[in-house]
């Protein structure tokens, strides 16, 4: 059984504890000896494995690329996490630009509250309890949230590694809602998990990340944790963005499938929005 397996089999409260032990020796060698660089524990970090630091400075250089990123723009991070995109945009983002982001997962708004917020006041992080079976076992449903932001009030959304775990109703009340929140012109930086006849040629040789559980237009992981991994079909996501009258800006597929990784922009799929 792989690692993975056995790591969706725990309930979602065990998986943070887990993690907490695991790497408790290294943070606590850190927190003595380590740098004076903005880093939460790796403990505490939820949002992935590689290089915490690496990995949101190649976001934010993303950003700035794909989306057109200015200093002085407004910013609204969706499953915030603890901090990954928001630390270096700390060192981007100039005073009349403004960060929001928000996450489920209470530990991270915590420490990014305690730790980015006081000395950068245009950083606000909310905490929304919404159920999601990979990280919470009770809360709101994801499919009924309504931002808590005014209509046209950002110029750049960033999902990284939301919408693989979703379903279909909650993406598409997401969707509607990042609509709403984005100034006219403004940009979403989004990726996905995309089945399309490509990727189905990649993972039908792929006996260690496939999607085995098809649902129609979406395929899952792990029957028993929904929101693990949660792949959708290309020809859905392109009604659903017509349907929010959302225009797709650009696209690049990732490497998960199976495609060439230094032909690609990043390891899942990645979706530029304008509104």
């Amino acid at each position: 059984m792989s690692l993975r397996k056995i790591y969706y089999l725990l309930p979602a409260y065990l998986r943070f504890t887990v993690r907490r032990i695991v790497f408790l020796p290294q943070d606590i060698w850190t927190s003595i000896f380590g740098n004076n660089e903005l880093m939460p524990p790796k403990g505490l970090i939820f949002t992935g494995s590689g290089d915490f630091i690496e990995l949101g400075n190649k976001l934010v250089n993303s950003l700035k690329v794909h989306c057109q990123l200015k200093p002085n723009h407004a910013v609204l991070d969706i499953g915030s996490g603890i901090g990954r995109v928001a630390i270096p945009l700390t060192k981007y983002l100039d005073k009349e630009g403004r960060y929001d982001g928000f996450d489920v997962i209470k530990t991270g708004i915590d420490w990014c509250q305690r730790h980015i917020t006081p000395n950068h006041p245009n950083f606000q992080f909310h905490y929304v309890p919404l159920k999601n079976d990979l990280y919470r076992e009770s809360g709101n449903n994801a499919a009924d949230f309504v931002f808590p932001y005014n209509d046209n009030s950002f110029d750049c959304v960033v999902l990284t590694s939301v919408f693989t775990h979703m379903l279909p109703g909650e993406i598409e009340n997401y969707l509607g809602e990042i609509q709403r929140v984005l100034k006219k012109g403004g940009k979403c930086f989004v990726t996905f998990f995309i089945l399309n006849a490509d990727a189905k040629k990649f993972i039908s040789k792929n006996n260690h990340f496939n999607f085995p559980f098809s649902k129609g237009h979406y395929s899952l992981m792990d029957e028993k944790v929904k929101g693990a991994n949660v792949a959708f079909e290309e020809g859905y996501l392109e009604e659903v963005f017509l349907q929010k009258k959302l225009k797709v800006y650009a696209k690049y597929l990732g490497y998960w499938a199976g495609r060439e990784k230094d032909k690609t922009v990043d390891f899942q799929d990645v979706i530029i929005l304008e509104k």
